[in-house]
């Protein structure tokens, strides 16, 4: 088109419009190719690929329960999800958003000794060893908060990456906190961050073994990959199913992964590298909550689909279901004392915490 036919074509109201249209169609894919580019760079894809990662999955919406959920239930409020026992004290954390608070269960009652302001809403609780502190990631304010045992008292706020989401505690003292929205995990020794890692895609959990090696998952990464928690070294990347959520680590080194895109359990081992060694599917049931009890080898699994929580033995080369317990509704986050063997399940939708003796299996 020459100088002239553009100035006419501008002029006119429809040509205006077409030379606009083509100017926004140019602009979008020009952004629509970084932000490819950057997500398949955090993701670790090779160069030449064009797929985007697959959005974060998410808990199935669970149905208005059929039955009665077992053992005792009692009412927190406010959408109660991250739980963790501490086997010294007895005390059950819950963390709850809206106000922002973390509640401190009697484990053996039930009731409710305590209620601590938080800076921000708690996600998915830790503990710094037995008898606390009850570590905490406090979401839109980038910060670890600290909480004694038993008195709830706040110890101490440290800085970390962008919506830190799942937080665990190695052998040697120090805490890891993955950041969900920084693709990263910090490090910190004390109340200070030393080292901030990369991970795979959109971390959200984090696991350590009793030999010090951290297994992240990522969400959007579809990976996991182990750290070794003294050197900081990757001890390698392994696929991660088709939409893992949340970790947990067992004895002999092994993690266990909660696949809840694929309905499916997945069991790891770690030297000499990450590798995959089993696949336990769980059809239509969409597993997300998941807390292990290694002093009896069970591993306690809910699942948001069914309103139910499962107990599966390890015993053996991959774990199998040994019983089935109803729960409040939507259990998206459950937890076990290691001390009782009691189990705890946070049901998000009405504000309850369950409380269950397991039935002998054995």
């Amino acid at each position: 088109m020459s100088g002239k036919d553009l100035k006419v074509a501008w002029r006119s109201l429809p040509g205006r419009r077409l030379l606009v249209a083509v100017m926004v169609v140019i602009a979008l894919a020009g952004c629509g190719t970084e932000q490819s580019r950057a997500e398949r760079s955090a993701a670790g894809e090779t160069h030449g690929m064009t797929a985007k990662p697959p959005p974060a999955p998410e808990p199935a919406r669970s149905p208005l329960p059929k039955e009665k959920p077992a053992g005792r239930v009692i009412t927190l409020g406010s959408s109660p999800e991250g739980v963790v026992a501490d086997p010294v004290t007895g005390l059950v954390a819950v963390g709850l958003p809206n106000p922002d608070r973390l509640a401190l269960v009697d484990g053996d009652s039930g009731k409710v000794v305590g209620r601590v302001t938080l800076p921000e809403s708690p996600r998915h609780l830790g503990l710094a060893r037995s008898g606390g502190p009850v570590l905490v990631p406090a979401e839109r304010s980038n910060s670890l908060v600290r909480i004694g045992l038993p008195d709830g008292k706040v110890l101490s706020e440290t800085p970390v990456g962008k919506f830190p989401h799942g937080v665990a505690s190695a052998p040697n003292g120090r805490v890891f906190v993955v950041n969900e929205f920084g693709n990263t995990a910090s490090v910190i020794e004390g109340d200070r961050v030393i080292e901030t890692l990369e991970t795979p895609l959109q971390p959200g959990g984090v696991a350590v073994t009793d030999d010090g090696l951290v297994g992240v998952v990522g969400v959007r990464g579809l990976a996991l990959e182990v750290y070794d928690a003294d050197t900081l070294d990757s001890l390698g990347r392994a696929g991660a199913g088709e939409g893992p959520t949340h970790i947990v680590a067992g004895s002999g080194n092994r993690f266990y992964v909660a696949d809840t895109r694929g309905d499916a359990i997945l069991v790891y081992e770690t030297r000499p590298e990450p590798e995959q060694l089993a696949r336990v599917p769980l059809s239509g049931s969409s597993p997300y909550g998941i807390a292990i009890d290694n002093r009896r080898d069970y591993l306690w699994v809910t699942l948001t689909a069914e309103n139910r929580l499962i107990q599966l033995t390890l015993d053996g080369e991959s774990p199998h279901e040994v019983a089935s317990y109803p729960t409040v509704r939507q259990p998206n986050s459950v937890a076990v004392d290691p001390a009782s063997g009691r189990v705890y399940v946070a049901g998000r939708t009405a504000g309850k915490l369950q409380i269950i003796d397991p039935r002998p299996s054995r």
